[in-house]
């Protein structure tokens, strides 16, 4: 049986004070995890596994010539690869690793192919990680979670899992989209004691992982990678396991290990735009009311805000424009239907750029919903159950490239929004039945490959170009596909009873993990509105003053919401509770107080401290409903904090921090408190 190395998580004792001490520390304990686990000489080491016929990867890898070579990515990344080569059957095992010179995170994805002329054994159970770590002998060993998105109030909420001796926990999304589902999120926070590590699978398909904790509480063995694998390759066929993604941390401040996760994912995940510009912040605006309307609905809409002078950035064509019959989900022919739109979106595209804004386009390549579309119709042999285009097919997989490649071009569309309105994995399941019981888990594995070489592809020859990851709102957010592209719709969970609330509670869950999202709402009060104040925001509002002032509310704070997040309330959506965070962008020196009285809750006032400013620099406090509140030290907010005032029921507290300049800082009485009116 394969031995697996304990590694304990622990901080060093350091003498230097001070976060440079902890990144110090967290950089060794990464180098300390590549060079025992991921550059081990010993395979029985090596943090994956896999069974190949009778024989465990680890006996496997031991017995096989190997090579290992290195190269610097760019100045913050450099790249290991392993090579194993399995020359009697053809298998070769290839371990891409890279580390971080910025940050204390190391990622590593596995490679399988066969490079002989037949069938390989079977490959079973291909797990992208398996190991154990360690667990603090203090028992403060806690594994954080999060929901995923399944159009729920309570998407994205966060929860805790002690990690007791004896203790299981499996998790899964649901249907094949990645992060579908209350067990749906692959992002974890292994807190051990006083260290611990954030870790992400990438895998844009159907995954599973396992945390157990031996009966005696002193490790806990990790494993993940995706849910089925039991099959042969044929000659000349690869299969790859999921991204792991690690972050190590020292320390018990889950909030401080979660900003470095969203500097990392900002610094080196996020899609970068025209070589390597950061996205910013954006407003959108959808220009169609109904799902069939043409191109006479985008002109009104956009001349209504020409005259309200509404600042959007991002216009937004959703479902319905392509050739169907009926309503929009019959999907299949990806043509500009010419009744609606005479010239296609050209007249449209050109009217968006002279106003200084871009157009976005709704696409659902992957779902043919109309028998009598043209892929159904031409191309069935691309089709799998008969309604999901096969990326894992080179040839289909082509075409749509080239396809959707000219459409981007000829009709003038700036960013492209892919959405995934299906639950694929029974499609990939029952196709490798055809070939049971030595082929689970292929289809499923080719098409990931498949979708995110399209994806790659439309970036490289659209290097300007955004994709949105809409799935069902944000169904399909894992870290492979976040790497190409943003969530401009973190969820569908918009309308209805529970969504303003739901939504509050979604702020506060997501922005732990992912920093750069997006939503848009209908709303009625200004309670409503900022409980969709995001970094990319749409509204409709009951008037276009109130959308307006929505607007430019939501365009002031946006830029600190890139920064670091502090929840300052517990998670809740209780009727009879307040819920707030606090986002700060300390190169910048901006932050922002969102702050949610809900109807039941008593209290008129709340006072929250704030965290991450500087003790001695000044800032201004900025009521966005009383006005001025002064200029307050670091100290003054974070030791006495800030009191956030919501008069009624549902009402809320947007309060604003700007670093100031040599002003005089007032102070309330002996305590040092920001003086409130």
């Amino acid at each position: 049986m394969k031995q697996l190395l304990l590694v304990a998580i622990v901080a060093a004792v350091s003498v230097v004070s001070g976060a440079f001490a902890a990144e110090r520390t967290d950089a060794k304990t990464r180098d300390t995890w590549v060079k025992q686990r991921l550059l081990a000489a010993n395979a029985e080491m090596l943090p994956f596994g896999f069974q190949y016929g009778t024989t465990p990867s680890a006996t496997l890898l031991a017995k096989l010539p190997g090579t290992t070579t290195t190269r610097k990515l760019d100045q913050s990344r450099t790249e290991t690869l392993r090579t194993w080569h399995d020359a009697a059957t053809g298998l070769e095992v290839r371990c891409r690793a890279v580390s971080y010179s910025d940050f204390p995170a190391v990622e590593w994805t596995l490679y399988l192919k066969n490079t002989g002329t037949s069938n390989t054994q079977i490959i079973d159970t291909l797990q992208a990680i398996d190991a154990h770590m360690a667990l603090s002998a203090d028992s403060s060993n806690v594994l954080h979670c999060h929901r995923g998105d399944y159009y729920s109030a309570d998407g994205y909420a966060p929860y805790d899992l002690p990690l007791a001796p004896g203790t299981a926990h499996a998790f899964a999304p649901d249907g094949g989209r990645p992060t579908n589902g209350p067990n749906g999120w692959p992002y974890y926070n292994v807190q051990l004691g006083k260290a611990g590590v954030l870790l992400a699978i990438g895998w844009p398909g159907q995954w599973a992982a396992n945390f157990k904790v031996n009966s005696a509480g002193t490790a806990m063995r990790i494993s993940a990678g995706q849910e089925k694998v039991h099959l042969i390759l044929h000659p000349g066929e690869e299969i790859r396991s999921p991204l792991i993604a690690m972050l190590f941390y020292s320390g018990m401040d889950v909030a401080a290990s979660q900003n470095a996760w969203r500097r990392w994912m900002l610094a080196h995940n996020v899609p970068r735009l025209d070589g390597n510009k950061t996205p910013s912040p954006m407003a959108q605006m959808q220009l169609c009311v109904g799902f069939n309307d043409g191109e006479d609905v985008m002109f009104r809409e956009l001349k209504r805000l020409d005259d309200a002078h509404i600042p959007i950035d991002l216009c937004w064509r959703d479902a319905g424009w392509y050739s169907h019959p009926g309503d929009w989900p019959n999907t299949g022919t990806w043509e500009v239907d010419p009744v609606r739109f005479p010239q296609g979106f050209k007249p449209i595209s050109k009217a968006i750029h002279d106003s200084g804004r871009k157009l976005i386009v709704w696409f659902e390549p992957e779902r043919v919903g109309w028998k009598e579309s043209y892929l159904a119709k031409n191309h069935p042999e691309w089709l799998l159950g008969g309604h999901l285009l096969n990326l894992g097919n080179p040839e289909a997989r082509s075409w749509l490239t080239e396809h959707v490649d000219g459409l981007l071009k000829e009709q003038g569309i700036d960013f492209y929004r892919q959405d995934f309105n299906m639950d694929p994995l029974n499609d990939w399941r029952s196709n490798d039945d055809k070939d049971a019981p030595d082929r689970q888990g292929i289809s499923e594995n080719l098409h990931v490959q498949g979708y995110l070489a399209y994806w790659d592809e439309l970036r490289r020859r659209h290097p300007g170009m955004l994709i949105d990851s809409c799935a069902s709102g944000g169904r399909r957010n894992d870290l492979e596909t976040l790497r190409r592209a943003v969530p401009l719709l973190r969820s569908d969970f918009q309308f209805g009873n529970g969504a303003i609330v739901g939504n509050q509670g979604h702020t506060y869950g997501i922005s732990s993990w992912i920093p750069y999202y997006g939503s848009g709402f209908g709303f009625t009060d200004m309670y409503g509105a900022r409980s969709f104040y995001v970094p990319c925001n749409g509204f409709a509002g009951p008037n276009m003053e109130m959308e307006k002032r929505a607007y430019a509310e939501c365009r002031e704070i946006a830029p600190a919401m890139l920064g670091d997040y502090y929840p300052l309330t517990p998670y809740s959506l209780a009727a009879d509770t307040w819920i707030a965070w606090e986002f700060y962008k300390s190169d910048t020196g901006e932050g922002v107080v969102q702050a949610f009285r809900r109807e039941a809750a008593k209290e008129r006032t709340m006072n929250f401290k704030l965290r991450g400013l500087k003790s001695t620099e000044s800032y201004e406090v900025k009521d966005a409903d009383r006005g001025n509140l002064g200029v307050f030290t670091g100290d003054d907010l974070m030791l006495g904090g800030i009191q956030a005032v919501c008069p009624t029921g549902s009402s809320s507290s947007l309060i604003t921090i700007r670093r100031a300049e040599q002003q005089k800082v007032q102070r309330h009485e002996a305590k040092g408190r920001p003086k409130v009116h």
